[in-house]
């Protein structure tokens, strides 16, 4: 799509959502990561809250492309604002073997993935720099 002028217009994501679901494709079943722990993989700490506004963005293919539930709050909980997607990101999660205390939080020291290896995760910022 092109502006007058001739300018492009992208009708995809922002290159940062694009890094975001780059990173949590990565992150293996029955795993999770948080918020913060995305930006900082990304090179951006302190913009959690971002990485959350880029998820509530998923819409069609990508909603089931982009395994969304695997990033929890800090505190491992599920964060979703409102029950009805908290319960749909609990069952998923426990579909693939993670399991919530009693108080329905993640063992984040138990159930945490550490993240890609560093060449990737290097790779991943210079390709969210040239966007």
């Amino acid at each position: 799509m092109r502006r007058r002028g001739g300018a492009r217009v992208s009708t995809g994501p922002p290159p940062f959502y694009g890094s975001v679901y780059r990173l949590v494709r990565r992150v293996p079943r029955g795993r999770v990561v948080t918020y913060g722990q995305v930006a900082a993989l990304l090179g951006r700490p302190r913009t959690g809250r971002a990485v959350g506004t880029a998820l509530g963005a998923l819409r069609g293919p990508l909603l089931d492309d982009v395994p969304w539930q695997r990033v929890v709050d800090s505190t491992g909980r599920c964060s979703h604002r409102d029950d009805f997607w908290a319960d749909i990101q609990r069952e998923l999660l426990e579909s693939e073997g993670v399991r919530f205390d009693r108080r329905g939080r993640v063992d984040l020291k138990r159930m945490r993935w550490s993240g890609p290896r560093r060449k990737l995760v290097a790779a991943a910022r210079l390709n969210h720099r040239a966007c």
